[in-house]
């Protein structure tokens, strides 16, 4: 059995780890998130995620309407842009506390769009198997986006707190 200093101590030494854990999670998540961001910002180039975004646009009442002004492609390319920057923002957030606030907001309402996919796009649910059960594609495939949410959330809220201490 261990005395109440032997106990203290072995707590002492949680702390430092704990701090480095989370310093190291931190870091993990804005190269993590800007990776996810930036890859398929790259792929939006491609006709195959052009082509296999668009079922989630025209069912979308915020972004149906693109379609009517901009090809399949052209909207596509226009999003793949904004990723990208995004996903540099994110990266730069580290340093540049501003530019990951943007940067970070940017990730919230894409991924907020992409979670009310949900809600809109035919065969998220899968019927014969009841509520909750999610599709495949594209239920699990847009559930996902949850965390990515909540990365971005971190990550803005790491940068208003840089932001706030360095004025």
């Amino acid at each position: 059995m261990k005395t109440a200093a032997e106990e203290i101590e072995d707590r002492g030494v949680l702390l430092p780890l704990a701090e480095s854990i989370i310093l190291v999670g931190q870091l993990s998540a804005r190269i993590g998130l800007a990776l996810v961001i930036g890859w398929i910002g790259a792929m939006k180039f491609t006709a195959f995620e052009a082509q296999g975004i668009s079922g989630f646009v025209q069912n979308s009442p915020m972004l149906s309407w693109t379609y009517s002004m901009l090809s399949i492609q052209q909207f596509s390319n226009t999003l793949g842009v904004i990723e990208l920057l995004i996903a540099a923002g994110l990266l730069l957030g580290a340093t540049r506390p501003l530019i990951g606030i943007i940067s970070a907001l940017g990730a919230f309402g894409m991924f907020f769009t992409t979670l009310s996919f949900m809600l809109t796009t035919p065969g998220t649910f899968e019927p014969t198997l009841g509520f909750p059960a999610l599709s495949v594609v594209p239920g699990q495939f847009l559930i996902k986006d949850a965390a990515s949410l909540g990365l971005a959330l971190l990550l803005l809220g790491q940068g208003l707190k840089q932001y706030a201490v360095s004025k």
